[in-house]
């Protein structure tokens, strides 16, 4: 595995979503400068046709290292819904078709929860367990480096509860806060959620592959 000298220090946030981009800076800080796809030249949009979390946070990570040249730090993340056998899954994003010409993400965000709340329609409380899942890779443009995944459980609401965060924040509940992600503070929201403990999980791999060049 190749080193990282001082000046290389410059990792890709393999991402155009603005929210995933605001959680993983305020959480990953640190020595390293973190990049977003809309701070280097247009890259071609990688497509996330895998069947698993892993799989297409490891295509992201190595197509878009090869293609900038930076090492880069790629997720996969979604909901997955006990009683709909995992669905929408890796197609959270697109559950309910792909994004429409000119259409904003909040749009596509309150499509893809209308249809999860019309599956559930009349699914009783105990039955509608669910969890996001955040898998990170991080590559450069020939390997990957190191991985690691973070969940957060909960249950799914009949009707969106807050305005905070992003993509099903409103509709998944955290039992023993007995709010909704998007009720939660940013800083709340950290501390306990998927993507926050995929990069606890991280941090420590990260630390150790700056120290070993």
């Amino acid at each position: 595995m190749q080193s990282m000298c001082e000046e290389d220090r410059r990792i890709l946030v393999a991402t155009t979503n603005p929210g995933k981009i605001a959680e993983m800076r305020a959480m990953l800080g640190g020595v390293v400068h973190w990049l977003g796809l809309a701070d280097i030249e247009p890259i071609s949009e990688i497509e996330e046709d895998g069947a698993t979390f892993a799989a297409n946070a490891r295509k992201k990570a190595l197509g878009y290292a090869e293609a900038s040249g930076l090492w880069t730090i790629a997720d996969d993340s979604g909901l997955v819904i006990d009683a709909l056998d995992g669905a929408p899954g890796v197609k959270s994003a697109r559950f309910s078709g792909d994004k429409l010409a000119g259409e904003e993400r909040t749009l596509i965000d309150h499509r893809n929860i209308a249809k999860v709340l019309r599956l559930l329609d009349g699914v009783p409380e105990e039955k509608r367990t669910a969890r996001f899942v955040c898998r990170l890779c991080l590559a450069s443009p020939r390997e990957v480096l190191i991985e690691a995944e973070g969940a957060l459980e909960g249950r799914i609401t009949e009707q969106e509860f807050g305005k905070n965060g992003f993509g099903y924040d409103p509709i998944l509940l955290v039992p023993h806060l007995n709010r909704t992600v998007a009720q939660l503070m940013s800083e709340e929201k950290n501390a306990i959620s998927h993507r926050g403990n995929a990069i606890r999980k991280l941090m420590p791999l990260l630390e150790e592959l700056l120290r070993s060049d």
